[in-house]
């Protein structure tokens, strides 16, 4: 028979790893009771949508925080993606389905260029995707002048419904089962394991740190471009100040989900139910009407309490 001790230490390591999915069910539960607008199918739908895009880059920025490293720049090179998108159809003509190409090459080259900067030039991710974060937000102004472009209708497909399913949230789903093969599945995942986790081992034991450093910004902008794409179809046009702030979403989200922003740890359905969170968070606000100044308040006080967390978690596995 299990000792009493044996199964709470059970209930702890549940909770300490799945605290997020717990504080979601709770909040799901209060925002039930509070308002009876919040469990109808058009507004579950609503908080879907309104995830999906912070997940899909939160999925892309995961990579980058369980290689201990951190992006700052995603929400730039999602509306730099998505304008090039845009422009490569509007001003020069590309047929729909290569722009979307040409856009999501855009982010991985945006990402890949933070990676050269951080494996190679040794500038700390912070640094590098800050810089990147500039640099993708001031072409997305020059490129567009300011100005919205007017997207094709098969960017615009990524905002619409499909058989009654919003294809953000198919979308959300589609990269997220991607990014869990990606972390979960291959060699590449487990590098950025073992990079995250202690680069010196890795280094030793013959793991190319340069090239998991370069491969997790890369994941990052395609990631990052296809959010763009989903932004730009829900809008139907590229904006030049798309996904502005929506970096800090991002790495809420990740961290909320459990993972370390020390590396070395992290988990894609964690981050999945983290960017859920704070888009039911933001969701029942909205419905019981409370300011969207003091939203971000609230938004704020979660991921200090995150953060927190995160650090109390680390103290206690040291010890």
């Amino acid at each position: 028979m299990e000792s009493p001790s044996s199964a709470l230490d059970k209930v702890k390591k549940f909770a300490s790893r799945n605290g997020a999915l717990i504080g979601l069910v709770i909040l799901c539960l209060v925002l039930a009771f509070a308002t009876p607008a919040f469990l109808t199918a058009n507004n579950i739908l609503n908080v879907g949508i309104q995830a999906a895009t912070v997940a899909i880059l939160a999925f892309g920025q995961t990579f980058v925080i369980v290689a201990a490293g951190i992006d700052l720049s995603v929400g730039s090179v999602a509306a730099v993606s998505s304008m090039i998108v845009a422009y490569t159809g509007a001003s020069m003509g590309l047929p729909a389905w290569m722009t979307i190409i040409v856009g999501i090459l855009a982010g991985a080259v945006f990402g890949g260029l933070s990676g050269l900067a951080n494996a190679y030039l040794k500038l700390p991710s912070f640094i590098a995707t800050l810089a990147m974060m500039s640099v993708a937000r001031g072409l997305t102004l020059v490129i567009s002048d300011g100005r919205p472009i007017t997207t094709s209708g098969l960017v615009n497909f990524f905002g619409s419904n499909l058989a009654g399913i919003p294809v953000p949230i198919m979308m959300m789903v589609i990269m997220g089962i991607i990014a869990a093969v990606i972390l979960n599945l291959t060699s590449a995942g487990r590098s950025m394991y073992a990079v995250g986790g202690n680069m010196e081992a890795s280094r030793l034991s013959g793991i190319s740190v340069h090239k998991t450093q370069i491969m997790v910004f890369v994941l990052s902008g395609v990631f990052a471009a296809v959010a763009g794409l989903v932004i730009a179809g829900r809008l139907h046009s590229a904006q030049p100040q798309a996904a502005t702030g929506y970096e800090m979403d991002a790495i809420a989200s990740v961290v909320i989900g459990g993972a370390s922003l020390s590396g070395g740890k992290g988990r894609i359905s964690g981050t999945f139910v983290g960017a859920i969170l704070l888009a039911v968070i933001r969701n029942g606000l909205n419905i019981l009407n409370v300011s969207s100044f003091w939203q971000q308040v609230v938004i704020g006080l979660v991921i200090a309490f995150a953060v927190s967390f995160d650090t109390l978690r680390r103290q206690e596995d040291a010890h």
